[in-house]
């Protein structure tokens, strides 16, 4: 089967490899050595009482008092130490695989936002939905059930070897019908329920992070949504998402009833089987009554140790899933290289560069040279799949202290022009040349308000720069807020910025990242949209007089008078370079 092959071993493998032999391997390994000791325990402990209560029964039987009250006494004695050594473990197993999922969290997360990774994935790896779910919920699965499944494994070997003792010195016609037994029941669920179920289940995964994507979309966006009253048609996407999952675990479900009365049916068995086998020798008197207690228990234990594939099967179902879902985002994060049939993968989840999955040996890509001025040479930018060139052949250079006005049509490449600057498109050719991204500051067409304080707000995305509360509080005042500190109650004040603040308020408070800053390099996408004239031009007149080199992307025919130079781009991807002083004409 598909996720049970070796494949699917590799995949589970290529990820956990680097926890249990990196920098946490002393950790992890002291805390699965603990583990060990208690599970021995447990199982010596859990023989010796399977053999009391055997004993109980027979002295009960033979009405031996002395004999009774005496294994109750070690029936007892055991027990003390069996309830703490069943609490330790459990515990000790909840802290390694808690300790096991800060450490991959903290790997995924330090790679999908490394080297933006999160971009990529979003603008190029369409096939890859849900991200936030992967690392939230993909992740603690796989770690919890790793553990859970590795330690039921271990534990029913221990088991086996622990009581298949015990049954074969009672009979050993038993030992050889349990593994017969076992083995058929494993192989008959593997065929029949492994491909759907795990098929399925890889389905529900996909389809109720897309139903809780759908909901935290509207609460992101319930003003647009108000506004429109698009409420009727929002809500029709949500229940269709939802009824996609509903119809999918319909299905699940019906497949577990099918899984669950064959299980049923073949796991009654061995309750009854072991004393039709030794109750000849109990009423022969060859063995003592209680034995059949103690060979029904021990055979118990045994079937399902080795039955612990059937047992387990919708669980390995769901985490083979999970597997899968976690494995494809590790590749598209470049923690792993793809896979090849007859090689072996890495199992290495360090982070490597390495081109996008959209580009290839055949297709150049844009260069970027550290410069201490901003420059293009020869510029050519194509769009991410490279069917549609944007800018050809542009070549321009920007004087320290001055200002670029970008304009054009809409869809002519303004925006993409100013991705290719910070290094997120690399599709075209030519030589971009810029200081390092620390020196340039960029407002994107869509202010971002963080979650934190006012104070994080002015600081982002420096926020362990020192800068004192007068100096944010001018920084305020320069953009027409300084309302904003007695308004909120203080700079450390936390809120839901992006509904507390309107459109026009939140550009000028990116704006006063600036101000705090100083970059020596702006580059702002239509940063000044939602503002009045006066305003706008209050905020270009500080960015003018601060020595700070700006590129700007707009329509207003006002931005003109505060750059020196423009670039007109058009939709044949051709441009114009013109002084702003005979420009107002292009807008």
């Amino acid at each position: 089967m598909e996720r049970f092959n070796l494949k699917g071993f590799r995949r589970f493998w290529a990820i956990a490899k680097s926890y249990w032999f990196g920098d946490e391997k002393w950790k992890a390994g002291g805390l699965l050595l603990l583990i060990a000791v208690f599970l021995l325990g447990y199982t010596g402990l859990s023989v010796v009482l399977n053999n009391k209560r055997g004993v109980l029964i027979s002295a009960l039987s033979a009405k031996d008092e002395a004999r009774f009250w005496e294994t109750v006494l070690v029936f007892v004695g055991v027990l003390v130490a069996y309830a703490p050594l069943m609490a330790g473990y459990d515990y000790l197993q909840k802290r390694l695989g808690l300790e096991w999922r800060r450490w991959l969290t903290g790997r995924f997360v330090a790679d999908y936002f490394g080297d933006r990774a999160f971009y990529d994935i979003q603008q190029f790896h369409p096939d890859i939905d849900n991200p936030d779910q992967r690392i939230a919920e993909d992740v603690r699965n796989f770690t919890q059930q790793s553990l859970a499944l590795l330690l039921v494994v271990v534990s029913s070997v221990l088991q086996v070897i622990a009581f298949s003792g015990v049954l074969w010195g009672i009979s050993k016609n038993l030992v050889g019908f349990l593994v017969l037994y076992a083995l058929l029941g494993t192989l008959v669920t593997v065929v029949i329920f492994g491909q759907p179920l795990v098929r399925l289940n890889f389905e529900q995964l996909k389809r109720e992070a897309n139903f809780r994507f759908s909901l935290v979309r509207i609460r992101e966006n319930a003003e647009a949504i108000a506004f429109y009253r698009g409420e009727a048609q929002e809500a029709s996407q949500v229940n269709n998402r939802f009824m996609a999952a509903f119809d999918n675990f319909k299905k699940l479900i019906v497949w577990e009833l099918n899984l669950n009365a064959l299980t049923n049916a073949y796991e009654f068995i061995p309750f009854v089987l072991p004393a039709i086998v030794v109750a000849p020798a109990v009423f022969s008197g060859d063995l003592e009554v209680g034995k059949v207690s103690e060979a029904q228990g021990a055979f118990v234990r045994v079937f399902f140790s080795l039955n612990v594939v059937v047992a387990r099967f919708s669980e390995l179902t769901s985490f083979g899933a999970g597997i899968d879902r976690l494995y494809s985002f590790a590749e598209a994060l470049n923690h792993l290289e793809p896979e090849a049939e007859t090689a072996e993968p890495l199992a290495s989840l360090d982070h490597s560069t390495a081109e996008d999955s959209t580009e290839s040996l055949d297709h150049p890509t844009i260069a970027i040279e550290t410069a201490a001025s901003l420059a293009l040479k020869e510029f050519t930018l194509q769009t991410p799949n490279y069917q549609r060139t944007l800018v050809e052949n542009l070549s321009i250079d920007i004087p320290d202290q001055t200002g670029l006005l970008i304009v054009g049509p809409s869809g002519c490449g303004k925006s993409s022009l100013l991705r290719a600057i910070a290094g997120l498109w690399h599709s075209g050719s030519g030589t971009i040349y810029r200081p390092e991204l620390d020196n340039i500051l960029f407002l994107p067409q869509k202010p971002y308000m963080i979650l934190g304080t006012l104070r994080e707000q002015l600081l982002y995305p420096n926020t362990s720069q020192v800068v004192d509360d007068a100096g944010l509080q001018v920084a305020l005042e320069k953009v027409n807020l300084a309302n904003l500190v007695e308004r909120f109650g203080g700079f450390d004040a936390v809120e839901e910025w992006g509904d507390v603040l309107s459109l026009g308020e939140q550009q000028r408070l990116t704006f006063a990242r600036i101000l705090v800053s100083r970059p020596d390099f702006a580059i702002l996408d239509e940063a000044t949209s939602a503002l009045d004239l006066a305003n706008e031009a209050k905020l270009y007149d500080y960015l003018h007089h601060s020595g700070t080199t700006f590129i700007s992307v707009g329509h207003r025919e006002s931005l003109v008078g505060y750059h020196q130079t423009t670039l007109k781009l058009a939709e044949d991807h051709t441009w114009a370079i013109k002084p702003s002083s005979l420009a107002t004409a292009d807008l």
